[in-house]
């Protein structure tokens, strides 16, 4: 019997900038990765070509020059093109920049940068900052985003004063479909089928029947009584403000059996997605008008048979302190949609850019296990959640050519939201004491009074708009020299709210004890019974917190040729910013214990990189900078928070402070043919005040994990890339191979990091002063980083049509992702090897053009583990199978 199948036997609940990069990619024009080598030049170069044509006439053929962008930009960058992100065939652009030298994806969508924490990177949409609807982070979350509504992305990796100072490791500027040339329709769909999850047992409730798309029917609004509560400006507690019958109206309101139910579903259904993307060009006189719309959605299932303990032990010896095994079911739904228009007068391009992505997760999870406060006794705990994140962005761009000055405009407002209503929980315990001396002892019993059992149920929202714009000057001086000044600004406003309830009887009988959780909060019950809510978020002054982020910057900078073969690109920024955090008093108390965070700062931020063409397909580069790294809003909050992936709560600390990064880095360059290169990079960083996560038990053996400032850190590496192909022309007379090539794509991370404590060194959390040593062990690497990063891809591709078939080996080594508690050995997590396979192939059917797509994910099989270990004993904070994945998709493009 699998412990799946156990858990349904207990299932007794169920019913039956910020400016583009300097490099010549225009804001509306994705970089063209597949043209060959060129002079170290940012500029597109305009050609006519005149071809004798006979009796007076004339042929003119005029052409456009772009370079390759990955040489030809005066930083060390590197670029996933359309076609790259198409070879990977992930389904959105974080699986794709997992490929990237140097890039490894955490927590599904956060972008690590050779080893440094996703705080440590900057993502951009067409030069533009975005808000997150993530509450646990300023930066969004890259798994947002579906590989159909991206063309290009760039990641740069040593800083430039055109960009934002917020640039530890690097900066991730995705870039929208552009405008097309020519009108196309083209429709696509698939489905997909996981090994741990399709059509195996799992647990789901019924919520709404519209939830397979991603949005509520309005099942799960909050009801007019609370509503009307949440608003009064009073806590909901039984008094004065509240009376017991009050209460009761309100939990009758409450939606019940459909967001309660936990059921069991043998069967879970397999993924699919489905797609629509469109577009047209007007000619004008002067120009032409273009218009691109794009829509789809993606729905997913995944479940994991999790392990979760933990261990108050230093050494971790003995059994663990928690020990159970969950079940969790996730049902992801994607809604994505864009409008795009493009316009060209001229010389001068507008582009105007609309994006809408909503991300829904439906989750279940039913665990099983013990607690060695309580040796004897079993607890069984239910939890249902909806989280709703969403994002719009819309963003006006305008580049505007005169001779030897260029105009960049930009313009942009972007609203993030999470909504998480209904998080529901119940806990039944199960004491196991003979029956003389509890007669339910063999039973699982909820009495709502905390002793043996509980229910909670919660409300959060979070709203965040971000306001940004900026202009920039380009000015050529003289031939192969121009200059650039620039302001940016961005104003970015959050409030977040989550108000938490204990659902609270007393003197149950052992009848009713019993109950399933819908019958538990029946009508009958809460009025038989007097079960009523105690409102535990207005105890701590941690229910709402407001949270704010305005910066002004200008630079100034410089690229120019010294002399033949050495180019400079030289600046210094200068950045401005403002960042508060601090509770919203929702019940006019007039003070809250909790500390409320200001912090006021402003630097001066010079970067410059020296690139020589050692040959004309080689050149070295040479970058020196000094960036810095804000806490992020969640991480200011001392309001707890309950992560979804990772089933651990996280708790703010007030008084972080910023971080400050010097960087250095030198790298080698050979472009030894066509869309091939052999790159060799060695950086240096070294960071006052690195914000680290830590991890303590509270008395109740919950892991919390919070934040605090580590002294100092250092982080050092090199990495190596080379993409090589061989024409396979000559293996055989066979018409298959006369237009194949075979394509090696490899590239290796080296990276060490370690924190630095000494005698004296202190920390602050929460406000008071404390020992440094007390949460980070000198010589400790930083969260997040792993040793070596691996990806390799061997493939074979027809350079005539559309066939590529493709091997991606992707290599993690462990990393930490939180300190231990109580002196106990870090929190890591082991990624390991994982094989996936892609093929791609196109089609002529009825004049109309086809693809089609197959993709196998995981085919090593690989667990999750995030583990402690000391000697030979072991801690599993969080283990499950990562299930093997295959999907089949196709396109029609009209």
């Amino acid at each position: 019997m699998t412990k799946r199948s156990i858990f349904a036997s207990l299932l007794f609940l169920s019913s039956a900038l910020v400016a583009p990069a300097a490099l010549a990619q225009d804001a509306g024009t994705p970089p063209d990765v597949d043209a060959p080598p060129a002079p170290s030049t940012q500029d597109e170069e305009d050609f006519d070509v005149s071809i004798p044509g006979g009796a007076n006439q004339e042929i003119v053929v005029t052409g456009r020059f772009t370079p390759n962008v990955v040489r030809a930009t005066p930083e060390v960058v590197s670029v996933l093109s359309s076609a790259d992100i198409a070879r990977t065939g992930e389904g959105d652009i974080s699986g794709s920049l997992q490929r990237v030298t140097g890039l490894s994806v955490v927590g599904g969508g956060f972008v690590y940068v050779r080893g440094l924490g996703d705080r440590y990177s900057l993502a951009l949409l067409n030069g533009s900052p975005l808000p997150s609807p993530e509450p646990l982070k300023r930066v969004v979350p890259l798994d947002l985003f579906p590989s159909n509504v991206i063309d290009s992305t760039l990641v740069q990796k040593s800083y430039s004063a055109n960009f934002p100072g917020e640039f530890g490791g690097g900066v991730i500027n995705l870039t929208t479909k552009a405008i097309p040339r020519e009108s196309f329709l083209t429709v696509s769909g698939g489905i997909g089928w996981d090994s741990e999850t399709t059509n195996q047992l799992g647990y789901t409730y019924y919520g709404s029947r519209t939830d397979w798309t991603g949005f509520d029917n309005g099942t799960r609004d909050v009801p007019p009584l609370l509503k009307a509560a949440l608003a009064s400006g009073k806590p909901i507690l039984d008094g004065a403000d509240f009376s017991q019958n009050d209460l009761k109206a309100i939990m009758m309101e409450l939606v019940n059996a459909p967001t309660t139910l936990l059921q069991q579903n043998n069967h879970i259904p397999v993924n699919w997605s489905a797609g629509l993307t469109g577009g047209t060009s007007i000619a004008l006189a002067d120009g032409q008008l273009g218009v691109i719309a794009t829509a789809g959605i993606s729905n997913k299932w995944r479940t994991r048979d999790a392990t979760q303990q933990t261990s108050v032990d230093p050494n971790l010896e003995g059994p663990p302190q928690t020990d159970f095994q969950r079940v969790i079911t996730d049902n992801r739904v994607v809604v994505n949609g864009l409008l795009g228009f493009g316009l060209e007068l001229g010389d001068h391009k507008f582009r105007w850019t609309n994006l809408y992505i909503r991300d829904t997760l439906k989750q279940s999870r039913l665990g099983l296990g013990k607690d060695q406060n309580v040796q004897l006794r079993d607890t069984l705990v239910q939890d249902t959640a909806w989280y709703e994140r969403q994002l719009i962005n819309t963003q006006l761009v305008g580049e505007l050519r005169f001779d030897r000055l260029k105009v960049d405009l930009r313009g942009g407002y972007a609203n993030s939201q999470r909504e998480a209503p209904y998080e529901r929980s119940f806990t039944y315990v199960r004491s196991n004491l003979p029956l003389e001396q509890d007669p339910v002892g063999n039973k699982f019993v909820n009495d709502l009074g905390g002793n043996r059992g509980g229910a909670n149920i919660a409300f959060s929202d979070l709203n965040e708009d971000l306001w940004s714009g900026g202009i920039d000057l380009s000015y050529e001086l003289a031939p192969r020299i121009s200059a650039t000044i620039g302001y940016a600004y961005s104003d970015t406003h959050r409030v977040a709210v989550r108000r938490a309830f204990q659902i609270r009887g007393s003197n149950l009988p052992i009848a009713v004890q019993q109950l399933r959780p819908d019958y538990l909060l029946s009508d009958a019950t809460i009025q038989l019974y007097d079960i009523t809510l105690i409102e535990s978020s207005a105890q701590d002054g941690t229910a709402a917190f407001g949270a704010d982020l305005v910066t002004h910057a200008g630079y100034a900078q410089i690229q120019a040729e010294l002399f033949s073969g050495v180019n400079i690109n030289a600046g210094v920024r200068y950045e401005d910013g403002k960042q508060s955090v601090a509770p919203i008093d929702l019940f006019g108390t007039g003070g809250s214990a909790i500390v409320e965070t200001s912090l006021n700062n402003d630097y001066w931020l010079p970067a410059i990189t020296l690139t020589w063409e050692v040959a004309p397909d080689m050149q070295l580069r040479i970058n020196g900078s000094k960036t810095i790294a804000r806490p992020q809003f969640r991480e200011l909050i001392a309001q707890i928070y309950q992560d979804p992936e990772s089933n651990r709560q996280f708790r703010g600390n007030p008084s972080l402070v910023d971080s400050e990064l010097w960087n250095a880095e030198v790298r080698y360059e050979w472009y030894f043919g066509k869309d091939q290169r052999f790159t060799a990079a060695g950086f240096y960083k070294s960071i006052d005040r690195p914000i680290e996560t830590f991890t303590s038990i509270s008395t109740d053996s919950v892991a919390n994990s919070s934040f605090a400032n580590a002294p100092k850190a250092t982080l050092y590496g090199g990495e190596v890339e080379v993409q090589k192909y061989f024409a396979l022309d000559k293996m055989s007379d066979a018409a298959f191979w006369q237009s194949r090539r075979l394509v090696l794509i490899g590239n290796y991370t080296y990276t060490q990091s370690e924190i630095k404590v000494g005698a004296g060194d202190t920390t602050v959390v929460n406000g008071v002063t404390l020992n440094a040593a007390d949460f980070f062990f000198d010589g400790s690497p930083l969260t997040g980083q792993s040793d070596h990063l691996v990806n390799f891809q061997i493939g074979l591709e027809d350079q005539d049509k559309l066939s590529q078939q493709t091997i991606l080996v992707t290599y993690a080594s462990p990393r930490v992702t939180s300190r231990g508690p109580s002196g106990q050995p870090d929190i890591r997590e082991k990624p390991g090897i994982s094989l996936d396979f892609v093929a791609r192939q196109g089609l002529n059917l009825l004049n109309r053009e086809i693809e089609l797509k197959f993709e196998a994910r995981n085919l090593t099989g690989r667990n999750y583990q995030e583990v402690q270990e000391k000697g030979d004993n072991r801690i599993f904070l969080n283990r499950y199978k990562l299930g093997r994945t295959f999907s089949l998709s196709a396109s029609l493009k009209f």
